[in-house]
Protein backbone atom coordinates (compact mmCIF):
# COMPACT_ATOMS: atom_id res chain seq x y z
CA UNK A 1 0.00 0.00 0.00
CA UNK A 2 1.21 3.39 -1.11
CA UNK A 3 1.29 6.16 0.89
CA UNK A 4 0.46 9.56 -0.55
CA UNK A 5 2.69 11.45 2.06
CA UNK A 6 5.95 9.40 1.74
CA UNK A 7 8.61 10.28 4.82
CA UNK A 8 11.08 9.35 2.30
CA UNK A 9 11.05 10.30 -1.50
CA UNK A 10 12.77 8.74 -4.59
CA UNK A 11 14.81 11.74 -7.36
CA UNK A 12 11.81 11.23 -9.50
CA UNK A 13 9.11 11.87 -6.49
CA UNK A 14 11.15 15.14 -5.67
CA UNK A 15 11.22 16.67 -9.12
CA UNK A 16 7.76 16.40 -9.63
CA UNK A 17 7.16 18.13 -6.16
CA UNK A 18 9.33 20.83 -6.67
CA UNK A 19 8.75 21.09 -10.68
CA UNK A 20 12.30 20.59 -12.14
CA UNK A 21 14.00 17.69 -14.16
CA UNK A 22 15.18 14.80 -12.05
CA UNK A 23 18.90 15.00 -13.25
CA UNK A 24 18.75 18.19 -11.40
CA UNK A 25 17.70 16.53 -8.63
CA UNK A 26 20.44 14.08 -8.57
CA UNK A 27 23.18 16.93 -9.41
CA UNK A 28 21.76 18.85 -6.45
CA UNK A 29 22.15 15.70 -4.44
CA UNK A 30 25.30 14.98 -5.47
CA UNK A 31 26.89 18.75 -5.03
CA UNK A 32 25.13 18.89 -1.15
CA UNK A 33 22.78 21.68 -2.41
CA UNK A 34 19.85 19.59 -1.32
CA UNK A 35 19.43 17.73 1.76
CA UNK A 36 19.61 13.86 0.75
CA UNK A 37 20.97 10.19 1.83
CA UNK A 38 21.77 7.62 -0.11
CA UNK A 39 20.79 4.10 -0.28
CA UNK A 40 23.25 1.62 -1.88
CA UNK A 41 23.77 3.95 -5.37
CA UNK A 42 20.15 5.15 -5.22
CA UNK A 43 19.42 8.93 -3.67
CA UNK A 44 16.68 9.23 -1.28
CA UNK A 45 14.92 12.40 0.49
CA UNK A 46 13.66 12.64 3.71
CA UNK A 47 10.29 15.21 3.01
CA UNK A 48 10.37 17.02 6.19
CA UNK A 49 13.61 17.63 5.14
CA UNK A 50 13.01 18.89 1.94
CA UNK A 51 10.07 21.33 2.89
CA UNK A 52 12.91 22.63 5.82
CA UNK A 53 15.24 23.57 2.83
CA UNK A 54 12.55 25.35 0.60
CA UNK A 55 11.19 27.60 3.62
CA UNK A 56 15.08 28.45 4.16
CA UNK A 57 16.06 29.31 0.43
CA UNK A 58 12.68 31.31 0.45
CA UNK A 59 13.71 32.78 3.58
CA UNK A 60 17.54 33.32 2.30
CA UNK A 61 15.96 34.73 -1.27
CA UNK A 62 13.47 37.08 0.36
CA UNK A 63 16.00 38.88 2.68
CA UNK A 64 18.74 38.76 -0.20
CA UNK A 65 16.43 40.82 -2.66
CA UNK A 66 15.71 43.17 0.56
CA UNK A 67 19.34 43.91 0.71
CA UNK A 68 19.67 44.40 -2.78
CA UNK A 69 16.88 47.04 -2.52
CA UNK A 70 17.90 48.70 0.52
CA UNK A 71 21.75 48.78 -1.51
CA UNK A 72 19.99 50.04 -4.53
CA UNK A 73 18.26 52.76 -2.22
CA UNK A 74 21.35 53.63 -0.90
CA UNK A 75 22.99 54.31 -4.11
CA UNK A 76 20.25 56.31 -5.02
CA UNK A 77 20.42 58.50 -2.04
CA UNK A 78 23.90 59.20 -2.40
CA UNK A 79 23.87 60.81 -5.73
CA UNK A 80 20.79 63.32 -4.56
Amino acid sequence: MARKNKEVMTTKEVAEYLQIHPLTVHKYAREGKIPAFKIGTDWRYHREMIEKWIKEKSIYNYTRKDRRKTSIDKALLDTV
